[in-house]
Parts: C-alpha cells; structure tokens; sequence
C-alpha cells in the first residue's frame, strides 16, 4: 500500500507502541488519527511530532469499549479525507495479578479487560469496513501479545484477552478478504512507562535483563521495533492476511 495521502486510525496512540506506530505512519506520508482515552498531554505531542513530517492528523478522544465512540472515530476521519487506508487496533488495558492468584481476578475486571482488548478492536473494525470495502482495500492491524500465545503476561485475563484476539483476527481475515486484510502483532517484552509502572521497577529490570542476556537476539524490544511490524503490514504485506506475527527477540523459542 503506498502510504503517501493515505488515512489511518491508530487507536491508544499517545504513548508506547500507539505513538511509534503514528509518528512511523506520518514519516512515510501517511495522515493519521491520534486517539487517546486519558492521556491528552501526550496525545497531543505525538500529534505534534507527527505533523511535523508534513502530514495532516485529527486527535479524536474516544473509548474504544463504547460502540458509539467508535463508529465516531470512523465518521470522523471519513469527514475529513473521505477514506480509512488502515487501522491499528493498539488500544489496550489489563490488571497486573499474578496468575495463581485466583482472587486477584474479579468478573468486572475480566469484563473491562475484554471490553477493551477484544470487544473494542471488533468494534473498530466494525466501523471502518464499510469505507474500506468500498475502496476496495484496506488493512487492519490488531497489537496482541505474547501473553495470547504463550500464556504468560500481566493477568490470566489480559492473556486471556490476547488470545481472543489472535482468534478474532484469524475469524476476520477469512470474512472481510479480499479487499480487507487483517494481521496481529504480538510484541513479547516492551521497554515502556507503561510495564514499569506496572510491574515496578525492580522486577521492570530484573525482565529486561534477563530479555538481554537470554533471548536469542539479546535485547529488549522497543515501541518503535513493534512499530515497524504494525507498518511492515499495512505497507509491505500485499498478501499477507490472518497472520499473527511474534516480535520478542526469539523468547517464544526458549532459551
């Protein structure tokens, strides 16, 4: 896909892979959506960083568990550019719990968490197959995780969540072809704010260091690395579609 002009809709762009995966898009000419549900500050930065490579951006506020919001997203970007290109499905939340925990785990967190990780994504998706289907293209990209393949992850239901989603992009891919593609990336450990505050800082590092010293490529990955994966999709992978494509240095080969 040539990105130069084109509109995509990167959701919970803000911070972390979001915001690499925006200011990416916006390096190769690409319009972009910055969607945030909290963090404005930062939204508005990266909407700042990616207008000066030269390309138009919205920055929309929206919670991608309402149904609402999201075909407002759509309606949005349709309004100004009249056409979605691409969509990554970033927007993502958990609960840190251990996973032999069992009562770390409420039903209503499960809920949110699927709210978000899962119900979101198809919502989204639900929103911009219509202009994409009359396009005649379009490419979809859902940020999982290791965490849907290997079971490993912040909390039974983010892992949960995660291999929901590989399912659903598999389910899609087969629905919406041949003018929609639909592919996952599942990013192992990510150096970010947001897995430091979660897990603190001891464990953050004790993670990291052992990424870097056992993993079969010896590093830790960076937003931007999992950004470069959620573009290769859009851009490179003309047939490529149910694809769930693991970026973790090599952790899913053992050590």
């Amino acid at each position: 896909m040539d990105l130069k002009g084109a509109a995509a809709i990167v959701t919970g762009s803000a911070t972390g892979v979001g915001a690499a995966t925006a200011r990416m898009l916006a390096q190769k000419g690409c319009n972009v959506v910055i969607n945030y549900s909290r963090s404005e500050k930062e939204a508005r930065e990266t909407r700042a960083a990616c207008e000066e490579e030269g390309v138009e951006t919205l920055l929309v506020r929206a919670d991608v568990s309402s149904d609402p919001d999201c075909r407002r997203l759509a309606d949005r970007t349709l309004e100004r550019w009249g056409r979605i290109d691409a969509l990554v499905n970033n927007a993502g939340t958990t609960k840190f719990a251990a996973a032999a925990d069992l009562d770390a785990l409420s039903a209503e967190d499960f809920q949110r968490i699927f709210s978000v990780n899962v119900v979101g994504p198809f919502q989204m998706i639900r929103a911009v197959t219509p202009a994409m289907k009359q396009a005649g293209h379009g490419a979809v990209v859902n940020i999982s995780s290791l965490a849907g393949i290997m079971a490993i992850g912040s909390s039974v239901a983010y892992c949960a969540s995660k291999a929901a989603l590989n399912n659903m992009t598999l389910s899609l891919a087969r629905a919406l072809g041949p003018e929609i593609r639909v592919n996952a990336v599942c990013p192992g450990f990510i150096q970010s704010r947001w897995l430091r505050n979660g897990l603190g800082e001891e464990v953050y590092e004790s993670l990291k260091r052992s990424q870097e010293e056992t993993t079969p490529l010896r590093t830790a990955g960076t937003p931007e690395q999992m950004a470069e994966a959620a573009v290769w999709f859009i851009e490179g992978a003309s047939i490529v579609t149910g694809e769930t494509l693991l970026v973790d240095a090599g952790l899913h080969l053992g050590r």
